[in-house]
């Protein structure tokens, strides 16, 4: 009876995070004016609980130009083609063999770098690619393709237990049609052991009420101002969502706030495979759940927070580059503590 209580409780808690979009994981609201640019304040550096691998730090500036060479809508064939082209010389760059793997309406990147230890299972990164019409796209999703980018460069010569998959989704607007043919190819499911997705991780605001919440909030929420990331996954898999508990580490070489600074986190477990809580499972995560694969996705909270979401108006000068900076710093770290692990990932049952 406890457990399921516990479960209950659980469920009011995702409350925080539900809202719906046709292909993503919150609402589309009415269209907002366009604001080329909203001035926003730098927060305080946090300090770091310990101290992580220097040669692990995130480059704020790679980030960004990554974000500024995808600059232009990735929404029809050719565009998207355009944007496959950049990401895999990208990848060949440091060292990588990224495969185009084709399905009927797209086609998804994939690429992988083995681990020491053949019998741990392997940990994905993946976030899609494509935009809607008209909007570049910067946050949704350019942030999340820099953020995987920057995990390749790292990590593709740093050695770990586990083996490293990365995974760029296409189709994703349409309804999570790369994601849903990626799991589609069951033998690749048999040694994965855990998927981090992104989708929307560079917007942040700073003043009070400028982060929407769901009506009727039964629960306390983290902050009146847009300043945390939220990463959510599924309580069958708690240990993939507790890795991001002490992912808030700064790394030794960080010397000025936009490397330092790393946002506030909310996690999310959501019990059920999102069965009591149908609007968790809009982006590419979901998929993965379904296959009985552990997945979390890590987001800005999209519209809830951010004017420019689906719009002309989401590009660079509204990416908040700290914030941006911060929770790549964030998913590396989590990815790194995840690669370096050799137990089982799922969550073990009550006794």
């Amino acid at each position: 009876m406890r457990k399921w209580i516990w479960l209950i409780l659980l469920v009011v808690m995702t409350v925080v995070t539900v809202s719906s979009r046709g292909s993503t994981f919150f609402e589309q609201p009415p269209s907002p004016e366009i604001v080329q640019s909203i001035p926003v304040k730098t927060p305080e550096p946090q300090p770091g609980s310990q101290e992580v691998d220097s040669t692990l730090q995130v480059s704020g500036e790679r980030l960004l130009n990554h974000i500024q060479n995808l600059n232009f809508q990735r929404y029809t064939t050719t565009e998207r083609s355009r944007t496959r082209t950049y990401i895999t010389n990208e990848l060949k760059k440091f060292g990588w063999t990224p495969k185009l793997e084709k399905f009927s309406d797209g086609v998804n990147i994939f690429a992988e770098r083995a681990g020491t230890n053949k019998a741990a299972k392997a940990i994905l990164v993946g976030a899609h690619y494509d935009t809607v019409a008209s909007s570049p796209g910067a946050d949704d999703n350019a942030s999340g393709i820099a953020v995987m980018l920057e995990v390749a460069r790292l990590l593709g010569s740093h050695p770990t237990p586990r083996t490293l998959q990365l995974a760029f989704f296409d189709q994703e607007e349409a309804g999570l049609l790369g994601s849903q043919a990626f799991v589609a190819k069951k033998a690749r499911l048999e040694n994965l052991g855990g998927a981090i997705v992104m989708d929307m991780v560079g917007y942040a605001c700073y003043t009070s009420g400028c982060q929407k919440y769901p009506a009727g909030l039964p629960v306390t929420p983290p902050s009146e101002k847009g300043d945390f990331l939220v990463v959510v996954g599924d309580t069958e898999h708690l240990p993939l969502l507790n890795a991001f508990q002490n992912s808030q580490n700064i790394p030794l070489t960080a010397l000025n706030k936009q490397e330092s600074y790393l946002p506030a986190l909310l996690r999310l477990p959501i019990p059920l495979k999102g069965l009591l809580t149908p609007d968790t499972l809009r982006s590419d995560h979901a998929p993965f759940w379904y296959q009985g694969v552990g997945a979390v996705l890590v987001t800005d909270t999209a519209n809830l927070r951010s004017p420019h979401y689906h719009q002309p108006s989401d590009v660079l000068a509204t990416i908040e580059r700290s914030f941006f900076t911060g929770s790549a710093q964030i998913v590396v770290n989590a990815t790194t503590a995840l690669l370096e692990k050799n137990e089982d990932l799922a969550t073990q049952p009550a006794t």
